[in-house]
């Protein structure tokens, strides 16, 4: 609380009392709102006075215990009704309807107050203003008092004397404008009318915007300048009414300050006239009403809030008093009732129910009025005719003295409620029975589903068995084609090498020999494009130039695609590197340019294009999502008899092929484009029936310095054995063994065989010494690579050399090889497997 006037009695009082016994309760537990109200009492010049809490506790400031005499000090802080017993009857309905929200002002009001064991009458002005709390409820009661009492007599006095004593009239006027100019809320004036001269004391000019020390210089019209323009007409209408017909002036109006501000002020006055009737002079007061203003219409902003707020609820919501008068409601009513608001209030219950619906509820009203909560629930009539289920709740209220004076009203529609309570009630009667009748239709259901399941199942399996053998007919009649014929070119020669030896002509074998390794290279060739299609074969990556490729081919291709045939070469400048596998490239690119050669069989035109490109993702069509960044395209387009929708979709299915039985295997797209995939590239295929075809295959640029270019590697000469060196060679296959052992007798190895795991443990097991196990990968029983862990428990630094017809690189990307183990792919050339047994062996010297 900030500090009070120094001297100040009720400040002391307040320091003094023991508060805590007190309905109030002790000092440090008032909420804010309290001691900023005191704050403001204290330091009013004004009698003021606090009324706080439900008892309406009294406190007041010095100048209200100036005016109540003999009750100073002793009903300080007592309950207002124990202080003011006399004053109960005219009080009470005041301090309710203040309670409530609402301002009020009282004039001339007569009080009998003690002074020196005397009663005596004290006249005052009172206003009564609401006090909120920190939750907006109104808290307590705010009363400022303006003593009249000399006005009132000095008033009394003047109106009997007669003209002859106007002098002492005067005199007496005068003290009074001394008397209430003292009180620093009020402004006085006295106008002379036939001079024109207006007297007005300091806070009446300042009021009005006219300097203080000019206020008994100017006319009344430099006073009427300060009145806003909107309320001048009317003051100055009321003043000559007032004038002319000798009537009491009592106005409100605005003042504009000269800072901009708007101030209220009342003001009251009378006109006197001399014995011949004339005016002469008009004399009155000016009380400041802007703080009563500003609470006022604070007052009404809440309240309208308010309304708003219970406006917005679903439910009816009103608030009667005593007499069963309707004094708060909502908007609720309207739809119920057909009344608004403002119809409602001051109805009573039973002009608003009529008589039948208020007998039902007037048991519970009584109850309510004695001060107990009721809850019931009651079938009442709506304004549309059709009956509604209410559950309704009476709420007593109180006033600051704890009397019942009236209740709150709480009206809910449980009518939607009850036809779904209704509704939920016949559905739980008849859930059984639907709950039977649904689960036997499901059952029926589920029946004929699993029934269409095992059809359809059966006919699935049906279709891939179907599928199955087609593809093992397609296969056998396009891949057995192309290995009988290598498998003719293999044996034949063996069978003419052994008829050439049988008749001595041995110096005549070579080209025989060169025929069997032609056919057997290109078994294996056949053997690796099947397992790239199957992405079961890694590629053999190298960094590469394709425009060299091409150019290395170009004569190969010349010599396939025939003279009939024109072949014509783009090649992009600065061709970007790329890293794949050389052979698969140039398989790939000889598969293009036969199938485009096979496309014109009356001839045309055949063009192979190189360029550096950049994909977005949605440059191309491809079967897999592309990944954006640079690649190299290689194209190989014809202009011959292109393919039809149909067939472009079946294109790269394994199997397919437009040619005829034995001139095609129907594999050559499908491993294309699997190697496209395996080089982290993309496949895309273009054709038009009757124009053409082209084929676009996109590999991923390598980016590299031309210092990273990989050396070509120079012939390598096959070492021999070192005298004591042993291998043990583990080969189920008798053919292999026997090539395998040939070879490591005659570098000059000592060669240890076994035909599987199991013969070859006892010698792992041995003091026999090994310088390095050759195992093949794919044994019967215990395979190469099992083998060779239980041999390493036994030998820990053996090296370990595997032989696999299988995918070398896979096996190797998988974690398949240890630290000391090598791979060769099968087939292989002898000097490969040579210099692998060596390079192995050195390393371990």
């Amino acid at each position: 609380m900030n500090a009070t006037p120094v001297g100040s009695d009720t400040q002391g009082l307040i320091a003094r009392l023991d508060w805590a016994s007190s309905p109030l309760g002790a000092a440090h537990t008032w909420p804010q709102s309290l001691r900023t109200a005191m704050d403001i009492m204290l330091h009013s010049p004004m009698p003021m006075a606090l009324l706080w809490g439900p008892q309406l506790c009294q406190l007041y400031n010095d100048a209200f215990a100036r005016l109540i005499g003999d009750k100073h000090p002793r009903t300080f802080g007592q309950p207002t009704h124990l202080a003011w017993p006399e004053l109960k009857a005219a009080t009470e309905t005041i301090y309710e309807r203040v309670l409530q929200g609402h301002g009020h002002a009282c004039r001339d009001q007569q009080w009998r107050v003690p002074f020196a064991g005397r009663l005596c009458d004290v006249w005052l002005d009172l206003t009564y203003s609401p006090v909120h709390d920190e939750g907006g409820h109104v808290a307590g009661l705010l009363v400022t008092a303006i003593e009249t009492s000399e006005r009132r007599r000095l008033t009394q006095e003047f109106e009997r004397r007669s003209e002859a004593s106007l002098k002492a009239q005067h005199e007496s006027e005068e003290r009074l404008q001394l008397a209430l100019a003292a009180a620093d809320a009020l402004g006085t004036w006295d106008w002379d009318i036939r001079e024109d001269r207006f007297v007005a004391d300091a806070h009446f000019a300042r009021l009005h915007g006219v300097d203080p020390n000019l206020s008994r210089q100017l006319p009344i019209s430099a006073y009427l300048e300060g009145v806003h323009p909107e309320d001048r007409a009317m003051v100055a209408r009321s003043i000559r009414h007032c004038i002319s017909h000798g009537t009491e002036y009592a106005e409100e109006y605005r003042l504009v300050q000269p800072t901009g501000e708007m101030r209220w002020v009342f003001v009251r006055g009378r006109c006197y006239k001399d014995r011949h009737g004339r005016p002469k002079r008009f004399l009155g007061a000016a009380l400041d009403l802007t703080e009563r203003k500003h609470a006022e219409q604070a007052l009404r902003q809440s309240q309208n809030e308010l309304q708003l707020i219970i406006n917005a609820m679903p439910i009816l919501i009103s608030y009667v008093d005593r007499d069963e008068r309707f004094r708060l409601n909502n908007s609720a009513y309207l739809d119920w009732y057909g009344l608004t608001p403002q119809e409602l209030y001051g109805k009573t219950i039973r002009e608003v129910l009529g008589e039948e619906a208020y007998a039902l509820r007037a048991a519970h009203i009584a109850e309510a009025l004695a001060g107990h909560p009721c809850s019931f629930a009651i079938e009442s009539a709506h304004r549309d005719g059709r009956p509604r289920h209410a559950l309704t709740n009476y709420l007593p209220r109180r006033g600051a003295d704890g009397a019942v004076n009236g209740f709150y009203i709480f009206v809910i529609d449980e009518t939607e409620r009850k036809k779904t309570e209704e509704a939920l009630r016949n559905l739980n009667e008849t859930l059984e029975d639907r709950v039977i009748a649904r689960t036997r239709q499901l059952a029926e259901a589920n029946q004929r589903l699993q029934e269409e399941m095992f059809e359809r199942e059966r006919a699935e399996e049906a279709l891939r068995h179907a599928q199955k053998m087609e593809a093992v007919g397609q296969l056998t009649g396009g891949i057995a084609h192309d290995f009988n014929n290598m498998l003719t070119g293999i044996l034949g020669s063996l069978d003419l090498m052994q008829r050439y030896i049988a008749d001595g002509r041995v110096a005549e074998i070579g080209r025989f020999t060169e025929a069997a390794v032609s056919s057997a290279n290109r078994a294996a060739a056949l053997t690796h494009r099947l397992l790239a299609f199957s992405r079961r074969q890694s590629l053999d990556r190298k960094p590469l130039d394709p425009n060299d490729l091409v150019h290395s081919l170009e004569d190969l291709l010349r010599r396939t695609t025939g003279e009939h045939i024109v072949l014509r070469l783009q090649l992009g400048h600065e061709l970007w590197p790329v890293s794949t596998d050389a052979s698969q490239l140039e398989n790939a690119l000889l598969n293009l340019v036969i199938n485009a050669r096979d496309a014109m069989p009356d001839g045309g035109e055949l063009v192979i294009e190189t360029a550096n490109v950049y994909l977005d993702g949605n440059d191309i069509d491809t079967l897999e999502p592309v990944k954006a960044g640079d690649y190299v395209m290689i194209a190989v387009s014809d202009n011959g008899s292109g393919m039809t929708p149909s067939v472009l979709a079946k294109a790269f299915d394994p199997f397919f092929t437009t040619k005829p039985i034995g001139q095609g295997t129907g594999l050559g797209l499908s491993m294309i484009y699997g190697f496209a995939q395996q080089s982290g590239g993309h496949l895309n295929l273009d054709s038009v029936p009757g124009l053409g075809t082209r084929v676009q295959l996109y590999l991923p640029r390598l980016r590299m310095t031309p210092a990273e270019q990989p050396a070509t590697a120079g012939t390598v000469e096959v070492p021999a054995a070192i005298a004591g060196e042993t291998v043990l060679l583990v080969e189920d296959e008798p053919a292999v063994r026997m090539l395998v052992l040939d070879l490591l007798e005659a570098l000059g190895y000592t060669a240890l065989e076994a035909r599987d795991a199991r013969t070859a443990l006892p010698l792992l097991e041995s003091g026999q010494r090994i310088d390095l196990l050759v195992t093949d990968v794919g044994l019967p029983g215990m395979n190469g690579r099992q083998l060779a862990e239980i041999a390493r428990q036994h030998r820990p630094d053996l090296k370990v050399l595997f032989m696999t017809g299988y995918a070398q690189k896979a096996a190797e990307r998988q974690g398949f090889l240890d630290q000391g183990m090598d791979m060769v792919a099968k087939p292989f050339t002898l000097d490969l497997l040579a210099t692998k047994i060596r390079a192995m062996i050195n390393h371990d010297s």
